[in-house]
């Protein structure tokens, strides 16, 4: 992994920014789907997909790229809009999203684009898919292939008792090429995570099943490169970085909200605007913050 020097950093804001803007205007056009996780993931996506895998999009089947498995499929929408700015698919394609017959399906679903690692859709199940893929690739090539398995996954879906299930795998194995990412930001569809179910506490409890645990500031990329390349260094169990972020990211009135959980702009709450102005603000806010974003890097 290459040094992640401050015009990197500004490079990697920039194209967050674009990216968030995307998944707003895809939104805007399916008029569903799911908005608060989307854009608290932006960061991260972006980080892997312009710093940290070893992929190719002109090649996405390359047999040495790193493999990226989105267990918690609703958030779909930041990685189809970091896959398009990556150079997968044409960005305008993203206006497609969830439409008939559409590449970008409402959950992720291989068969419609082949360029995803798996189908996902069913809370709990990513975890489970990326430990055999990463049990495969030591049995086929040994424990230091080279190759690093990316699981993403929310908070929320550790409710399901399969998380845990795989959890105990992974340490059993002692799989150091996976390396889980759980966006941490404390709310699913009916509410707050520790009011629905209560999981702290989540370090000790990764510990204690013979995982690696980093926190991390997910909207920090240099916090979140280093605690990859901490992970990378692990060599004698699976690593989770549990990455604190903001639901609804970019936008203040959309932020820590379960309200905006599966709600697109123009279906959410009217506290703060009414759902035909949603769509017109959201796009505007997004505006300002490029001009910020712009301003500070002149």
């Amino acid at each position: 992994m290459s040094h992640l020097h401050d015009e990197k950093v500004k490079e990697l804001e920039q194209k967050a920014h674009e990216i968030r803007t995307s998944i707003i205007e895809s939104l805007i056009e399916a008029k569903s789907g799911h908005t608060a996780g989307p854009l608290g993931m932006t960061d991260i996506f972006t980080l892997l997909y312009f710093h940290i895998l070893r992929h190719d999009p002109k090649n996405p089947h390359w047999e040495d790229r790193d493999r990226v498995i989105l267990s918690n499929g609703h958030i779909c929408p930041v990685l189809y809009a970091t896959m398009a700015h990556s150079g997968y698919f044409p960005v305008e394609e993203l206006k497609t999203l969830r439409k008939f017959g559409s590449k970008l399906q409402g959950h992720p679903h291989r068969e419609f684009l082949p360029a995803l690692e798996t189908s996902s859709g069913p809370l709990g199940s990513g975890l489970s898919q990326a430990i055999g893929m990463a049990l495969a690739e030591r049995m086929e090539r040994g424990k230091h292939s080279g190759k690093y398995f990316y699981c993403l996954m929310s908070d929320g879906e550790h409710d399901e008792g399969q998380v845990w299930e795989a959890v105990l795998q992974a340490g059993k194995e002692k799989l150091h090429n996976l390396i889980a990412i759980m966006d941490r930001n404390n709310i699913q569809i009916d509410g707050f995570t520790e009011d629905v179910m209560p999981l702290e506490p989540l370090k000790e409890k990764y510990e204690v099943f013979n995982w690696h645990v980093i926190e991390a500031d997910g909207h920090n990329f240099e916090a979140m490169a280093e605690a990859i390349s901490q992970a990378q260094a692990v060599f004698d169990k699976p690593s989770m970085i549990i990455a604190y972020t903001i639901p609804g990211r970019g936008i203040p009135w959309m932020e820590r909200r379960p309200e905006w959980h599966g709600n697109p702009p123009g279906k959410g709450p009217e506290d703060v605007y009414k759902k035909d102005e949603q769509a017109k603000e959201a796009l505007k806010t997004l505006r300002s913050l490029e001009g910020k974003i712009k301003s500070e890097h002149d």
